[in-house]
């Protein structure tokens, strides 16, 4: 008996040490992705914010900067790594876009025929992210008790954040000023979301004014204009660009985690956002007007409103906050001619079309080229095999051909290129036949102003804050891009 009651003993001690070492993991983990946010804005604006999540954050948090491993094109690459912990090489996002050479046009790089959109008509899905994001692994791991939502201002970068296992995603569409996901995700619209959409709230906070929160001579960059007439914006007119949007999306995630009771059981759930410090007239992810550092005060506001609301509903030993940058325009034209930085332009599909005039003349009045994207040219593969010409002699004659346009650095057939320094930025599957890199401070452009024309020129600093009542630990401080996958699955699973 007294052996049994030994033995039962022991049970329930070690019962109880599992119990609390499980217990002090956090039971609710919140990425949050803001769109431009830079280390240089953070460092410069800090001693202006007296109270708020950001300047919790900054006092409290792991600090670092991190850096991505292949090109910023300003799109969806960058979130496809952070999400993925691999490069485009793998998970296949080489940007928001990508050229098909059956239509001779590019197409939004996560369109799916197969989706149906709810809200809207957007046909959209993961299917294009070829590699396993967080919320994936996080499936894997806790299985079908974890919950999982994300919550965006826009599609393309709310779907990344949600992988392919979340429950549901939803993001603002700007039109309706409803909440609107794709039929990707099993539980659709989540509850919360619809709520928001039938009780008036968008609508209401659309309506009202943006002016500045401080007087404009409190702000450390206005600009010329703002000097003479303070900015002031109806956020209905252009709302993903106004501090109105992010606070929805903070509002959505404390009533989602309210309804569906995020980080209130044993399994560890995770939420992801989208925020953005891109203002309506921002040319740069550098602060250079006084909307843009009022973007900040709202972030600081509505992250300083998320972590009281989670402590006083979960308590602050039971949840984390992982903040990164993400990096939208690098720094403008403007910025750099200060520095006397002159930044130059290349039309690609001007270029397409004198490759193809090229080929005519050796080959004869035929369409050589399927056209230009991004820094590929897609040559007509179909009718180079129906000539029996060689493919690999046409690739390196259009590479030297390249070489002497004014502002290409290098140019190679495509094979050579996947094998050179820029391998980890080229998916093959979307790539051209022939690559080409432009010199430093040359921008990327199509005819119609497509995606491409966003290459984020000399992109600033990114920060990383890893804000979590319980840790004791830190990680290294040598972080890249590719690391912060598993630095959310080893600190919180």
């Amino acid at each position: 008996m007294r052996t049994n009651h030994l033995l039962a003993t022991l049970a329930t001690l070690i019962l109880l040490f599992c119990s609390s070492h499980m217990l002090s993991n956090p039971r609710l983990t919140v990425v949050v992705v803001v769109d431009g946010m830079t280390q240089n804005n953070l460092t410069k604006l800090r001693p202006y914010w007296s109270a708020g999540g950001l300047r919790i954050m900054s006092e409290e948090a792991f600090q670092t900067t991190i850096t991505f491993p292949h090109t910023i094109n300003g799109g969806e690459e960058t979130t496809a790594t952070l999400m993925t912990g691999t490069t485009p090489s793998y998970h296949g996002i080489m940007n928001s876009s990508y050229f098909s050479r059956a239509q001779r046009t590019h197409h939004d790089i996560l369109h799916d025929d197969l989706a149906t959109g709810i809200g809207t008509k957007q046909q959209l899905s993961p299917h294009s992210i070829l590699s396993p994001t967080i919320t994936d692994d996080w499936r894997i791991i806790q299985g079908s008790d974890a919950k999982i939502y994300s919550i965006g201002l826009d599609p393309q970068t709310t779907i990344m954040l949600a992988g392919h296992a979340a429950d549901a995603c939803c993001w603002l569409d700007p039109v309706s000023l409803k909440w609107v996901t794709t039929s990707s995700y099993p539980d659709g619209l989540p509850t919360a979301a619809d709520g928001m959409n039938m009780n008036g709230r968008i609508n209401e906070l659309a309506e009202r004014l943006w002016t500045p929160r401080l007087d404009i001579s409190m702000y450390t960059n206005p600009n010329k204009d703002e000097k003479r007439r303070q900015f002031n914006y109806l956020p209905k007119d252009d709302i993903l660009h106004t501090p109105t949007a992010n606070t929805l999306v903070i509002e959505l995630a404390l009533d989602m985690q309210k309804t569906e009771k995020l980080g209130e059981d044993i399994t560890p759930d995770i939420m992801l956002l989208q925020l953005t410090t891109l203002s309506p007239k921002a040319n740069s992810d550098i602060i250079e007007s006084a909307e843009q550092e009022d973007m900040y005060l709202g972030i600081n506001q509505d992250l300083g409103f998320l972590m009281e609301q989670l402590n006083r509903r979960i308590g602050k030993s039971n949840y984390q906050i992982l903040l990164v940058g993400r990096p939208i325009k690098g720094y403008s034209a403007q910025t750099l001619a200060t520095a006397g930085i002159a930044v130059q332009t290349f039309n690609v599909d001007r270029a397409a079309a004198l490759t193809s005039t090229y080929l005519m003349a050796i080959y004869g009045h035929e369409r050589w080229v399927d056209g230009g994207y991004g820094p590929f040219i897609y040559l007509n593969r179909t009718l180079i095999e129906k000539k029996r010409l060689s493919l690999e002699t046409i690739q390196r004659q259009v590479a030297n051909f390249l070489m002497d346009f004014e502002g290409v650095q290098v140019a190679y057939p495509i094979h050579e290129a996947i094998h050179s320094d820029h391998r980890s930025s080229i998916y093959q599957k979307h790539a051209g036949d022939v690559f080409f890199q432009l010199h430093d401070h040359w921008l990327l452009y199509n005819d119609d102003n497509t995606p491409y024309d966003r290459v984020v020129l000399s992109a600033p600093l990114t920060p990383l804050l890893f804000w979590s009542g319980t840790m004791t630990t830190f990680p290294s401080k040598n972080i890249s891009a590719t690391d912060i996958k598993s630095l959310i699955l080893n600190y919180t699973l």
